[in-house]
């Protein structure tokens, strides 16, 4: 055969259309590698491909497949003209050639080379490929659309359903995955990751995760002398104190200590100040209504009721309305930034004490949360809040001193016990 116009025009057919398969393959790579959240971020900043890559990215199926489609067919009529034209230069053996040649040259030029630029320049090359794909996806519609009813009736006689708007991974699994993974890589810190994760956990946590247990709380009785009254909440390292009658489940009010000052200098020390008047003096009449909320609240509308109610206190209650604790405005945003403390604070008492001997010293009282957080675990807390009541609930028992439990790939051997209450326990992750 000779080199006529007939095989440079075949040959120049084959070259366009191995161009044409690396831009479908490089657009099908760019397009689900590149991250919405930086295109929408370019998107708003007014970059027209990347709202279009954004639009059309929304129907991932629906973009694959016209990819995927244009991508065959370019490939299988390169590979039949390059069959043809080395056909006839080689006669039979050129089938076998053109077999090999095609295949390099589909690989290095239409695959590798392509896609490896892709992902490195995600962003920017669904930017640049989007308005054409766009086009092409809005022409082959009527023919992947049918495509698409095919393939879901076959999928459907083996059991299968395609939910056509589920996603493939959910964002917040995304986040957590790309933060776990940072972390894992030394890109991201590790209070980075846990201040975002806990922002994002608000919303599946309760008020009774992190409340403040009832047996814990400071009260004040209003029967009290007010003598004793004002000295307890002087040494109190809390400004608002609970206020209760009788027995401590009749909360009656809540006392800020600085309407206690102010009515107390009112009292004694301003212009018709009586020394004498403090023993008249009402702990009522400077309490303001107690705030109640269900111990079943999300931490996330809990603190949006703070923020709108412009109050930092809430006494936590059950189904029966009996007293189950307290929460705090700092409590929440405790489990997005960390302990705050301040000068009234006790000293901070550290999670966990490491022993010689490799074993973790911890309150039973520490909540899961904190103490994954402080040792990088990942102890489950779905079943219970603290690592005592973990304890307890793995060995459906209320364990004495000195019983030991393997479990979750650590041995929890209970070294404290108070009444029914697991006060310390000494842990040890498994080899």
């Amino acid at each position: 055969m000779t080199l006529d116009g007939a095989f440079w025009l075949t040959a120049g057919g084959i070259l366009l259309l191995l161009v044409l398969s690396g831009f479908f393959s490089g657009s099908e790579t760019a397009l689900t590698a590149a991250s919405r959240g930086k295109l929408r971020t370019q998107a708003d900043k007014g970059a027209r491909g990347a709202k279009r890559a954004l639009k059309i990215t929304e129907d991932s199926e629906r973009l694959i497949g016209s990819v995927l489609l244009g991508n065959n067919l370019v490939n299988i009529l390169a590979a039949s003209l390059a069959t043809s034209l080395f056909t006839r230069l080689f006669g039979e053996s050129g089938v076998a050639l053109a077999t090999l040649v095609m295949t390099l040259l589909v690989l290095v030029f239409a695959e590798v080379l392509p896609k490896t630029y892709a992902i490195s320049n995600a962003e920017k090359a669904a930017s640049t490929v989007a308005p054409i794909i766009g086009a092409l996806v809005t022409i082959l519609a009527p023919i992947v659309g049918a495509v698409r009813l095919m393939v879901r009736g076959i999928l459907r006689l083996f059991g299968v359903r395609i939910d056509p708007n589920s996603h493939i991974m959910a964002v917040r699994e995304e986040i957590e995955g790309a933060l776990a993974l940072g972390h894992s890589e030394g890109l991201v810190e590790k209070e980075d990751r846990d201040r975002i994760l806990g922002a994002l956990d608000l919303a599946e946590r309760l008020v009774e995760e992190i409340m403040l247990h009832r047996s814990n709380i400071e009260m004040i009785n209003a029967d009290d002398d007010p003598q004793d009254i004002l000295e307890q909440i002087l040494k109190s390292p809390h400004t608002r104190l609970p206020v209760f009658q009788n027995e401590q489940e009749n909360i009656i009010g809540v006392v800020h200590a600085k309407d206690l000052s102010r009515h107390m200098y009112a009292l004694i020390s301003g212009p018709n100040g009586d020394a004498n008047a403090l023993s008249t003096f009402k702990i009522t009449e400077v309490a303001t209504p107690p705030y109640f909320v269900p111990e079943t609240t999300s931490l996330d509308d809990q603190m949006r009721q703070f923020l709108r109610q412009r109050s930092h206190f809430a006494l936590v209650v059950d189904e029966y309305g009996a007293l189950r604790g307290l929460i705090t405005l700092e409590d929440i945003l405790e489990e997005i930034v960390g302990e705050i403390t301040d000068e009234f604070d006790p000293a901070a008492e550290t999670v966990v004490t490491k022993t010689p001997e490799g074993h973790f010293l911890i309150d039973g009282a520490t909540t899961i949360r904190d103490l994954n957080r402080a040792t990088d675990w990942a102890l489950p807390d779905e079943e219970a809040n603290t690592i005592a009541g973990l304890v307890i609930h793995e060995a459906q028992m209320i364990p004495t001193v000195g019983q030991v439990f393997s479990f979750h790939g650590f041995r929890f051997e209970v070294s404290a016990r108070e009444g029914n209450r697991v006060t310390e326990l000494k842990v040890r992750p498994l080899q």
